[in-house]
């Protein structure tokens, strides 16, 4: 299965300024961050973004200014139920035959969103992103995080993230991957922003 602009939305988690220079590699995930976001634009591909507890651990770094469609401020670690509303999640078709039902007891056929996979990227790993991208899977959506566009403290919780997420359903993939996913083809209009982005 590979990803789809059309069916994206992006989600960058707390790329914060006091907690970014504490992490291990943050400032390399702080530039994948970017080039997803500028890609996300690129491709009009929304960008959620989140901040915990501003108050003490600072805005947004200003490399994400004006990237962000929506800036959420959150205090619980995941941002699940902040996210939510505007990551539309998917409901469900029913399942069963329908057709042995009487109508009155068949359920509804429910539309699914128009963006079903959420492309995720964070700080830190194990824990806001780690919670958040759980809780968006228990609600049944399409979980990817950008491995290389997220950091911890330390290298082992990092890795540990990953190896639970996977472990859970999330698909890991990289930064140049989701961009040339969205991409496709060398002939699609975008070809050279994403040349400009990865150089």
């Amino acid at each position: 299965m590979l990803l789809s602009h059309e069916d994206s939305q992006l989600v960058l988690v707390d790329y914060q300024v006091r907690l970014l220079p504490c992490l291990h590699q943050g400032l390399d995930a702080l530039a994948n961050a970017v080039r997803l976001a500028k890609g996300a634009r690129a491709f009009h591909v929304p960008v959620w973004g989140t901040e915990q507890a501003p108050e003490k651990l600072g805005a947004s770094m200003p490399e994400l200014a004006g990237l962000v469609t929506q800036m959420l401020t959150k205090t619980d670690f995941s941002a699940a139920d902040i996210l939510v509303s505007a990551l539309m999640p998917i409901l469900r078709t029913p399942q069963g035959n329908a057709r042995s039902l009487p109508k009155h007891l068949q359920k509804p056929q429910v539309p699914a969103p128009e963006r079903c996979s959420v492309v995720l990227a964070g700080c830190e790993a194990h824990v806001c992103l780690l919670q958040t991208a759980l809780d968006l899977l228990d609600r049944e959506m399409e979980v990817w995080v950008v491995t290389d566009a997220c950091a911890s403290r330390t290298e082992r919780n990092r890795d540990a993230a990953f190896d639970r997420l996977a472990g859970n359903g999330a698909e890991l993939v990289t930064t140049e991957m989701v961009l040339f996913e969205w991409l496709r083809t060398s002939q699609h209009p975008n070809h050279k922003v994403v040349q400009a982005l990865i150089n």
